[in-house]
């Protein structure tokens, strides 16, 4: 446990692997890049095919499902039998959906392409995020943070060029995308040639380590359990903020498509800016510490955005985005320690969890705002960061490893 909480920086740590590190970051940009387009097509999507909000709930829930529960399995399967080709394979199945939305022309169709980005998804994270702690050098927190924050950059990106080239448009313009994942399985082939050259090394290092759990197995249990309820808490409120917002602005403030996805940006923005803080600032003062703060701390700003103008909403949605997007890669890390030699599988639960309560939230805020309207689904998620408080339940690890 004492070389999971504060490992010093191994000769891993050179250049090379920095340059891996940046690889795996890019090719998660890509990657979220593509996954963030359906989203930000919901608005065209909706008047087009003449889709309800329940219909759109339903697009992300197909696509967060295939997305999350094929996640625990690949990860599963991966710890065993590592696969250095399977992130070039997901981007293969990432493109291909995106051809099938370009020209979807039905509801089923758009249900189908959303399912294939989402495999191509729960493809890649669980190994991606191996890669990216074995490049580390002991430096988990900042790996992780690296590799999440460009996939919320990718996240980011997607409005502002759905803005910027699909809206007002045929849809089949998504079509000149393709480019992304070509480029991307490129990237990721080079990417599992370094993973293959490193896996002999690396498999003797662990055995030589012999990582175990630093808590008895109950304490263990309770704590991912606590965990888990913090990640439905995160990812239901940005389910609500990332498939919802631009319907929120349109009707509350009758902003144009166009200005709500640029809105959509800037808050997005801000969650891969935050994403970045959690991970380093984790790897010095504590996991635990950081989740405090990134999930409760954001209640505050939570409450009162359903009572703000345009101009604080815009403020306030940019803070929100910046303090929760720490807690990810503070919460996976947590969990890497807390059971060491399962890298892959708690890779695999833990994304494929947090997409799966953003589908889940997605589709049940979705009939809900049917049912009563958007304004009511952001008064009711305001509350969802107060769950932070099981924060407190938590086993400090720091203070365990100095007392191992």
């Amino acid at each position: 446990m004492n070389s999971a909480a504060a490992s010093p920086v191994t000769p891993s740590a050179h250049p090379t692997a920095l340059r891996i590190l940046f690889a795996i970051s890019a090719g998660h940009l890509l990657n979220d890049t593509i996954q963030s387009l359906l989203p930000a097509l919901y608005p065209l999507l909706k008047e087009s095919l003449h889709l309800s909000f329940a219909q759109i709930g339903l697009i992300t829930l197909a696509f967060q499902l295939t997305a999350s529960l094929l996640q625990p399995v690949v990860g599963l399967v991966t710890d065993r039998h590592p696969q250095p080709y399977s992130l070039a394979a997901g981007m293969g199945f990432t493109l291909v959906g995106l051809v099938l939305l370009a020209f979807a022309s039905s509801f089923p169709a758009v249900l189908i392409a959303g399912a294939l980005v989402g495999l191509g998804s729960s493809i890649f994270h669980p190994e991606a995020s191996r890669v990216a702690r074995m490049a580390s050098g002991g430096r988990h927190g900042f790996a992780q943070s690296l590799f999440q924050v460009g996939g919320n950059a990718g996240s980011a990106l997607g409005p502002l060029l759905a803005a910027l080239f699909i809206a007002h448009h045929a849809q089949s313009r998504v079509a000149w995308f393709v480019v992304v994942p070509i480029i991307g399985f490129g990237l990721l082939t080079r990417v599992g040639h370094w993973y293959k050259a490193q896996l002999s090394a690396h498999h003797a290092a662990a055995r030589r380590a012999a990582p175990t759990a630093p808590l008895p197995r109950g304490k263990v249990i309770t704590a991912i359990a606590i965990l888990a309820v913090l990640i439905f808490s995160k990812y239901f409120y940005m389910a609500c903020l990332g498939s919802y917002y631009t319907f929120y602005l349109i009707e509350k403030f009758h902003v144009s498509i166009q200005q709500s996805q640029f809105l959509l940006f800037l808050f997005l923005g801000a969650v891969a800016a935050g994403t970045i803080i959690g991970g380093p600032v984790g790897d010095r003062i504590g996991r635990k510490a950081v989740i405090w703060v990134s999930i409760l701390g954001v209640a505050p700003f939570t409450l009162l955005l359903p009572y703000a103008n345009l101009f604080w909403t815009a403020g306030l949605t940019v803070v929100i985005g910046l303090v929760l997007a720490s807690a990810f890669s503070a919460i996976l890390v947590y969990a890497q320690e807390l059971i060491p030699s399962r890298v892959g599988l708690i890779s695999g639960i833990f994304f494929g969890f947090a997409f799966g309560m953003g589908g889940i939230g997605s589709a049940a805020l979705g009939r809900l705002a049917d049912l009563r309207g958007i304004d009511y689904v952001f008064h009711v998620c305001s509350f969802l960061p107060l769950l932070g408080l099981l924060t407190a339940l938590l086993p400090d690890l720091r203070r365990n490893a100095a007392s191992a």
